[in-house]
């Protein structure tokens, strides 16, 4: 086996992002979240913005540029209509994900990355989550916004998140455990200690693999 791809699904606030990014640099491969946007762009000839469009959606980034300056409006429920009109944006996001799963070893952010790719033997899928006090806590000082508005921008996202997943997946569920080789707590366990457990699982999943490591 040639190249080892480990995909992450993650909780808005647990910090998955970073530990994705912290990850792929102590590996020495690439980490694809937002990349994946502009090379689904180029090669499906669609403004970038068509797809940075939905990808806010999941990431929280409609509702934060706002926080600051807008009272705090329950939005209506997506209805899964709403997703009808962007499956070909998913294709190519998802045909994206496949070639680079075929070409180099990497770590995937979201974009049901585990789901596009289930049943290649050289892929690790991790979600990781965390309690909603830890994930607060964290948006509130990422972003400095109050511990009301904080919570309505976990609220929203994760909802967000889960009605995307379930609908390009067919009706499968983004917490299912189940679905992942690992399901890590971040607080609990530990931002480093996540990155290590997943290398562990890495070795000891794929023992002949081998990685670069942190480019000096």
């Amino acid at each position: 086996m040639e190249n080892v791809v480990i995909t992450v699904a993650r909780g808005f606030g647990s910090g998955g992002k970073e530990l994705s990014l912290r990850l792929a640099e102590e590996l020495g491969i690439n980490c694809y979240e937002n990349r994946i946007l502009t090379l689904a762009s180029q090669l499906s000839g669609y403004d970038e913005s068509e797809f940075v469009k939905e990808d806010e959606k999941l990431s929280g980034g409609v509702f934060a540029s706002f926080l600051n300056k807008l009272p705090i409006i329950r939005e209506p429920r997506p209805e899964r209509k709403e997703f009808v009109h962007n499956w070909e944006l998913f294709d190519y996001q998802a045909k994206i994900i496949r070639d680079l799963a075929d070409t180099e070893s990497c770590v995937i952010v979201g974009k049901c990355a585990d789901y596009v790719l289930r049943g290649r033997k050289n892929v690790i899928s991790v979600y990781i989550e965390a309690p909603r006090p830890y994930c607060r806590e964290r948006i509130m000082r990422k972003m400095n916004i109050g511990p009301a508005e904080a919570d309505e921008l976990i609220s929203k996202t994760d909802k967000y998140r889960a009605e995307y997943y379930q609908h390009y997946t067919g009706g499968n569920y983004w917490t299912n455990p189940v679905n992942y080789d690992l399901t890590l707590n971040s607080e609990k366990v530990g931002q480093d200690n996540c990155i290590e457990i997943i290398k562990h699982y890495i070795s000891i999943k794929f023992p002949d693999v081998k990685f670069e490591g942190k480019k000096k």
